[in-house]
């Protein structure tokens, strides 16, 4: 591993940490603090994955001609000047401004996996991807049941001052990484433009209803955990850590798979997951349930593996971000329909997503690409 991967790996480390710290808890937030009701959360989150999408393609173009490093560093910036906002804020208004500048970061997933697929020498697209992954979801382990320890006994708001605390270093080590050269096609043989290139216009279709799939029955799910099944913030916080160890060691099991079948995995473990929230009668079925929820963020390397097989490298910062603005839009539109359904019945988004799911393995063992990625 060189140094810019080590930089990397532990500035993702203590994000991880950070962010589990408080993310997995904001549902839970809105409804104690702000006593706001299911559909209003719902809107809320979708509003957050509004500020998501609208970022990540003009960041991935911007990584691919002014470079990723500053992309990098100010993400990790404005990461610490929002968290301590929203642990600042006594009113609603105030803690959406930090909660929606949060969502704002989301702009360096695509930089950050340009910069680590530029710096991965002799790795494969997915090994490097997956340990991106990896590195951010051990830290997440440590994040979510300290808080839930911290919000029982000292309130909910302190979990993001601890949180700043730890972004603080995390900025330290994101400051060290070089920067890297920008790549450029022959201008006498450009790449197919990204619009004509019907592999990945397929490709794209095909991950956005998976996504869709398998996030549905996740925004609210906090909210069902304490509300509907009666767990405290410590059970909870234990809950969300275990899916954390999940999403790590999931990642690094998928890194050695074939993308295409790991993608493909990913979705019936999200399967398992929906089934044990539903029909689950205890603590051991939910630890069990969100460590199989593992599959869902390292089924995004896969994808992103997939993906870069089919572009030119320097396409590379686009076309990471097309994904990205793909997944946050779909986290705009799934949050107020989670929102709904939970009002309506908050066991029916369980059973609605396994089907989705379901028809969406079909699909993507039809029409993902078969070609094995590589390096």
């Amino acid at each position: 591993m060189n140094r810019n991967l080590f930089f990397v790996a532990s500035a993702l480390f203590l994000w991880g940490f950070g962010e589990g710290m408080f993310f997995n808890f904001v549902p839970i937030y809105l409804d104690v603090q702000f006593l706001l009701s299911k559909s209003e959360i719902g809107l809320i989150l979708g509003a957050f994955g509004f500020f998501m999408a609208i970022t990540h393609i003009p960041a991935g173009r911007l990584a691919d001609r002014v470079g990723r490093r500053p992309l990098l560093v100010g993400a990790w910036i404005l990461g610490l000047v929002s968290t301590l906002a929203m642990g600042i804020a006594l009113t609603l208004p105030l803690f959406l401004v930090g909660l929606f500048a949060y969502g704002l970061t989301a702009f360096v997933a695509s930089p950050l996996a340009s910069y680590v697929t530029a710096a991965r020498g002799k790795w494969a697209v997915g090994t490097v991807l997956s340990l991106t992954t990896a590195t951010f979801g051990m830290g997440m382990v440590l994040g979510p049941v300290t808080s839930g320890w911290i919000g029982d006994n000292y309130g909910m708001r302190m979990s993001f001052y601890v949180a700043a605390v730890v972004f603080v270093f995390s900025n330290i080590f994101m400051y060290f990484i070089e920067s890297q050269p920008i790549d450029h096609h022959d201008p006498d043989s450009p790449p197919p433009s990204l619009r004509d290139n019907k592999r990945f216009i397929r490709l794209m279709a095909v991950l956005a209803f998976a996504i869709f799939s398998m996030y549905i029955a996740q925004p609210l799910t906090p909210n069902f955990l304490t509300s509907v099944r009666g767990l405290s913030l410590s059970q909870t916080g234990l809950i969300f850590t275990i899916g954390a160890l999940g999403n790590s060691l999931m990642a690094l099991t998928f890194s050695r798979l074939n993308p295409r079948r790991g993608f493909l995995f990913a979705q019936a473990l999200v399967i398992l997951f929906a089934l044990f929230m539903w029909k689950g009668t205890g603590l051991p079925f939910f630890v069990l349930g969100y460590f199989l929820l593992g599959g869902f963020r390292a089924g995004r390397p896969m994808a992103m593996a997939q993906a870069r097989e089919l572009v030119h490298e320097s396409q590379m910062g686009i076309t990471y971000g097309i994904m990205e603005t793909v997944s946050a839009v779909i986290m705009i539109v799934t949050p107020p329909i989670a929102g709904v359904l939970f009002e309506i019945n908050p066991f029916i988004v369980y059973p609605v997503s396994i089907g989705m799911v379901a028809v969406s393995l079909v699909l993507s063992s039809i029409y993902l690409p078969r070609k094995e990625a590589h390096a």
